[in-house]
């Protein structure tokens, strides 16, 4: 097992992973920009070091800055964390060149998944369904038109290195294709530094399904279920679920069958997600995550299985520590992200925390790095805190959301608490009945009723 590891990542995902060393024996390294020297995570590291000023590219993107500092503290393992450097093959190839382990996948399963095209692709030969669409880029010199009327309208345009929602148009007859195209390419050049997009049938009313997996170097593989992710706003996930409200038992063992089958014919390593798009009782892949996700803990809470502890056994070699039968699915829970943003226009909400109090109570878990005081920086990702809640029942479950969110304090800044109350309270997201869609068009509701 590792003596000492680096996290090269900042915030809440940074004290998830420290927490978990700590109770392995695990000694740990923090790295910090200069805006982040009273953070959570590097109080409570065994070690710190300041890699360098406040933007992510001088500090959290910076390989050279935490490749050295892991060469000065004598680190065993790097965890990359969520994303940053997550899902840079180039930096876990370096770790591996410098005689460190990168906890998480190969840099050649990283690449490959990485690229949407590539990634689809695969998808399909392992025998994972996909959504129809182009079978690689779109050649913008060819019949762009043709390929669109074959596909069926409407049709959606997405950038092969893309992520987070970047570079994604939707056109909705022949009509738009040309301008979503222009849109979509000039997005994807500018947040990727790739322009290549390519096509695929746009779903109308899917839901957003997501399946935890992990796989060892032994051979085994297991899958932990799904999370329902299909409370989004602009492609970013406000609220999970899981077990999914629309999953049958017997949808989630097929599924779940041919994402272990597919990932042991992969030769993957570490934790891994595949996700899916779900509508009228079909799935179909749109991207595998090579990394932990944000949202890991809802899986936690119903499988029992802390998969920050597997993902670091892993990667030291170590076989999983159950097998697929082992592994049962009870209660339900639900993750909530806070967000320091206003509640109605998201608009980003940085600054100093004045009062903050967490809710407690039997079935409650609040994954944050925040505290009274806290200067939250301009500089990073918004989410402040995840409000990760457990039941019996997905009724007991909204019961006890719909408490803790009561019990919330966050002020100084302003927060996405308001909106999670006002979900607990929404009659088609107590009932399960909402998908992608549902939450940007239940937002434009609200703001037409408000201006009225």
């Amino acid at each position: 097992m590792f003596q000492k590891i680096l996290i090269a990542n900042r915030g809440e995902i940074a004290l998830r992973i420290s927490r978990a060393c700590r109770e392995m024996g695990i000694k740990t390294v923090a790295v910090h920009s200069e805006a982040d020297a009273d953070a959570m995570h590097v109080r409570l590291a065994d070690e710190s070091v300041c890699i360098g000023p406040a933007p992510s590219r001088e500090s959290y993107l910076n390989m050279q800055a935490i490749l050295s500092a892991a060469d000065v503290c004598g680190v065993d393992a790097i965890h990359p964390g969520v994303g940053f450097l997550s899902e840079n093959a180039a930096f876990a190839e370096m770790v591996e060149e410098h005689g460190m382990t990168f906890i998480g996948p190969t840099p050649e399963h990283i690449r490959l998944m990485g690229d949407k095209i590539t990634a689809k692709e695969t998808a399909l030969a392992l025998g994972i369904p996909v959504v129809p669409g182009s079978k690689g880029a779109i050649d913008v010199a060819g019949d762009v038109k043709a390929l669109a009327e074959k596909i069926g309208y409407p049709v959606l345009i997405k950038a092969a290195s893309g992520g987070g929602g970047k570079g994604m148009k939707v056109a909705q007859s022949s009509a738009d294709l040309e301008e979503a195209l222009r849109l979509a390419r000039t997005e994807a050049k500018a947040c990727f530094n790739n322009d290549e997009v390519y096509m695929e049938k746009y779903l109308g009313h899917p839901r957003h399904i997501e399946i935890q997996l992990i796989a060892d170097t032994h051979g085994n593989v297991a899958h932990l279920g799904e999370r329902d992710c299909s409370l989004q706003r602009r492609h970013q996930k406000v609220w999970e679920e899981a077990p999914s409200p629309a999953i049958s038992e017997k949808a989630r063992e097929k599924l779940g069958g041919i994402v272990v089958k597919a990932i042991k014919k992969l030769g993957y390593r570490g934790v891994g997600t595949i996700e899916f798009l779900f509508e009228d009782g079909e799935f179909y892949f749109i991207e595998m995550n090579t990394r932990l996700q944000v949202e890991h803990p809802i899986t936690e809470m119903i499988t029992g299985i802390d998969l920050v502890r597997e993902q670091i056994r892993v990667a030291a070699g170590l076989p999983l520590s159950f097998r697929q039968k082992d592994i049962s699915f009870k209660g339900h829970a639900i993750e909530c992200r806070i967000n320091a943003e206003d509640a109605e226009t998201f608009i980003p909400s940085p600054g100093k925390i004045q009062d903050y109090l967490t809710p407690g109570g039997y079935g409650v878990r609040v994954d944050s790095a925040m505290y009274q005081g806290y200067q939250i920086p301009p500089h990073y990702d918004s989410l402040i805190a995840k409000l990760i809640v457990y039941g019996d029942t997905r009724e007991e479950c909204i019961n006890r959301v719909r408490r803790a969110l009561h019990e919330y304090v966050i002020t100084g800044v302003n927060t996405l608490l308001p909106l999670h109350r006002a979900l607990t309270e929404a009659e088609d997201v107590i009932k399960g009945e909402y998908d992608i869609h549902w939450l940007e068009k239940w937002l434009a509701l609200k703001a037409q009723k408000a201006a009225a």
